[in-house]
């Protein structure tokens, strides 16, 4: 996987890589009016950095609980890979990637340390997905929630949003960017990135409806170009802009590249209505390219996220080189689809112990930080493959998100 995820080992534990390249079926269509610069309110947009920041105990408190749970005998323990969407009848719906079923026992865990510890024969599952009602967690769906589409090939989901069932439709779905990969050999040890599929659940039951390719990247000869999109998206103006990026970092470029594509709302399960910024417009047939990253000191990790904040947007990602592993940066831009300047000044969250990881920073607004914060996750991990499984299980703390509120303002 690239640098800034930890190395497990395939069937271990871990969730969520990156992106590039197109062969999107038909359509003939290309550039659109909208050129991708800054929106009529850019007058409001200005460089925006983080000011301030804080652990939030609440909810990495609640994860813990909710995996700790005695009585649960078959349900979350562990995972990555976090992402959250709010339903229309105000739940949360949490989704992860690599899962950790089963009890939890201790403390103390058999070497006599003061941490809870899984039976190392417990279940992992590649994707699961866990509903908050309120601020407690309280459901496990069946897992895996979205089945793997053949042996040695599974699906990560990523960002989601509630949306029409289909342009100007009363009636409403839960849509939900999966990352297809393929298992591979090394650098490939997280799988070969292959293509974005789109599932559409149900409301209120969340019952997986339909699974539909709309970004497929299989027949890419360089694996490490191929883009992956959903690592987070945006709602704004009726469109849905996805962002993705491609794998560069599993062939040792220091940083991946992120990439953009916008669809109308709706249609995010409709390939044709998918358009990829090109660098001038808005494409179906030409591929896309980077809004970020020269593949040396900018770019983005393995996945980021984006949130609109007054008439800017700020990317969160891990930092490049070594503080990739503990510390989280962003950039910031007027547009979606940049000029994006940065990184700023970044900070390292807190981690359970020495020698572990952090990777993943997505920011959750559903969730609410109040008093104008935002809420960000982030996932733990061990980083070596030699002794992960020992480490994630004897350790449950170790394979669970972790989250921050922090506070943005303009630049000084």
């Amino acid at each position: 996987m690239p640098d800034d995820r930890v190395r497990r080992r395939r069937g271990g534990a871990g969730a969520c890589g990156v992106l590039l390249a197109l062969v999107l079926a038909a359509v003939l269509l290309s550039a659109q009016p909208d050129d991708g610069g800054p929106h009529p309110d850019a007058g409001a947009c200005a460089p925006l950095t983080v000011t301030d920041w804080s652990q939030d105990e609440g909810l990495t408190g609640e994860f813990a609980r909710y995996g700790d749970d005695p009585a649960r005998t078959d349900d979350w323990t562990g995972g990555d890979g976090t992402h959250s969407v709010r339903l229309p009848d105000g739940r949360l719906l949490w989704l992860f990637s690599d899962t950790f079923l089963g009890r939890v026992y201790g403390p103390p865990n058999p070497a006599g340390e003061s941490h809870t510890w899984r039976d190392p024969a417990a279940p992992m599952v590649r994707n699961s997905a866990v509903v908050m009602t309120g601020d407690r967690l309280d459901t496990t769906l069946a897992a895996p929630l979205f089945p793997d589409p053949a042996p040695d090939r599974w699906r990560w989901p990523v960002a989601a949003r509630v949306e029409p069932r289909a342009s100007g439709s009363a009636e409403q779905v839960v849509r939900v960017l999966l990352w297809v990969r393929t298992a591979g050999q090394p650098p490939w040890i997280y799988g070969v990135p292959t293509a974005t599929e789109v599932a559409t659940l149900t409301l209120p039951g969340l019952r997986v409806e339909s699974i539909t390719t709309v970004f497929d990247q299989s027949l890419l000869p360089d694996p490490s170009r191929r883009v992956l999109f959903g690592t987070t998206l945006i709602e704004e103006d009726n469109w849905t802009y996805v962002y993705g990026g491609d794998d560069g970092q599993a062939v040792s470029r220091p940083v991946s590249s992120a990439y953009v594509a916008r669809v109308p709302e709706g249609r995010l399960g409709d390939p044709a209505a998918w358009r990829f910024w090109t660098g001038s417009g808005w494409s179906a047939r030409d591929g896309p390219r980077p809004v970020l990253g020269d593949e040396r000191e900018t770019g983005v990790g393995s996945a980021f996220s984006v949130v609109r904040d007054g008439g800017g947007y700020v990317l969160f990602t891990m930092a490049a080189g070594t503080a990739g592993l503990s510390t989280v940066t962003s950039y910031w831009s007027c547009s979606p689809t940049g000029p994006w300047h940065g990184p700023g000044e970044g900070f390292a969250p807190a981690l359970p112990r020495p020698g572990v990881a952090a990777y993943n920073p997505q920011v959750h607004p559903e969730a609410g930080g109040g008093d104008g914060r935002l809420v960000l996750s982030y996932d733990i991990n061990w980083p070596e493959p030699t002794g992960a499984a020992a480490q994630l299980n004897g350790n449950v703390s170790l394979y669970r998100p972790r989250f921050v509120t922090l506070r943005l303002a303009p630049e000084r």
